[in-house]
């Protein structure tokens, strides 16, 4: 726990807020209804105060840094945990890193967070204020889906609903002729995103090999004459590879299943159909004889199509604290009387 990960999932999600209102424009027209100009209202990120204050202070429209209007201002207002999005702590799921799509990685589920938006629009006419508002509703029923990249590092893409939650109008003139008036609609937002924990290396402070040499003799003249080695061994398919598929429905008794291509699997592989393994006792042509329900996983019935899984060493790779495994055995003699030093890392 605490340790340092910056995934930058919350400036994200304010950055792909703000970029939905940076391209709004309004139009005036004359009597004729001919267009006189057409403005691109700009966007800046702040309280909305900021922006009154500075028309209160630069009133006199004469001065170059007077704030012009219209414009709109956004800002994030607040973070709030929603549990009716809520899953399971110790759930995960498996993703390909970006640069080596051979290799997988396995995440725990990210955790459901409310980002709070307020995007303020200032205008000194209604009718510029009504262009801009008329420009974002629709789009808004209650909520607009933003796709955003939350993990770069796994190209975990993750559609964020934005839901418009109140419009709100103020008209903040007061005073007399040589007051600005600003006339402020509000929108109020809720970004339905997620955040993510340390991304970990599935290899990362995992024993995945254990070797044990035997001899006869003792003391300074132990030699090896035999080892025994031991990996873990997935006993589930991790990287959904879908090698095959069922070619029929079978039930939970048969013990011949007949598969759309049986080139790539091989007598002894292990397969994964809907979270039962089964492991492979011979092939004819396309017709796999198999034992069925193998590491303790349930015979079930499967339809036609399903997808067949294999189970091998990329598997056994993805393996996590915490997973059940089985275990791939070697046994080996010899008659070179070396044995194993760590140091060098090879037997001597």
């Amino acid at each position: 726990m605490f340790e340092y990960f910056y995934h930058e999932i919350l400036r994200k999600t304010v950055i792909g807020f703000g970029t939905l209102f940076n391209d709004i424009t309004i139009k005036h027209s004359d009597s004729s209804n001919n267009t006189v100009s057409v403005l691109k209202v700009p966007l800046a990120y702040g309280p909305v105060q900021k922006f009154l204050a500075r028309i209160e202070q630069a009133s006199d429209l004469r001065k170059s840094q007077t704030i012009t209007l219209p414009r709109m201002s956004f800002e994030f207002t607040g973070l709030s945990y929603d549990p009716s999005r809520k899953l399971s702590q110790t759930q995960t799921f498996i993703t390909r890193k970006t640069d080596d799509k051979t290799a997988a990685k396995k995440v725990y589920m990210p955790v459901p967070y409310n980002m709070t938006f307020e995007l303020s629009i200032l205008t000194k006419l209604n009718d510029d204020a009504l262009q801009v508002v008329e420009q974002i509703l629709p789009y808004f029923q209650p909520s607009y889906n933003l796709t955003i990249n939350l993990l770069s590092s796994i190209g975990e893409k993750r559609d964020v609903p934005v839901v418009l939650d109140n419009v709100s109008f103020t008209d903040d003139y007061e005073g007399d002729f040589s007051e600005r008036r600003a006339l402020i609609y509000t929108l109020t937002f809720t970004a339905k995103t997620y955040l993510f924990g340390p991304v970990p290396d599935s290899s990362t402070g995992i024993i995945k090999k254990a070797t044990i040499d035997y001899s006869t003799r003792k003391g300074k003249d132990f030699r090896r004459e035999m080892r025994y080695s031991v990996t873990p061994r997935a006993t589930k398919d991790y990287n959904g590879d879908g090698i095959t598929f069922l070619n029929e429905n079978v039930d939970a008794t048969e013990t011949t299943l007949t598969v759309g291509d049986a080139s790539s699997l091989s007598a002894g592989n292990r397969i994964y159909i809907d979270r039962e393994t089964i492991k492979i006792k011979s092939i004819s042509g396309n017709d796999l004889k198999v034992l069925r329900g193998e590491d303790g996983t349930t015979a079930t019935e499967h339809v036609s199509g399903s997808t067949i899984d294999l189970i091998d060493t990329a598997d056994d790779a993805l393996i996590e604290v915490g997973d059940d495994f089985g275990f791939n055995e070697t046994t080996s003699f010899f008659q070179d009387f070396k044995q194993y030093s760590p140091s060098q890392n090879e037997d001597v």
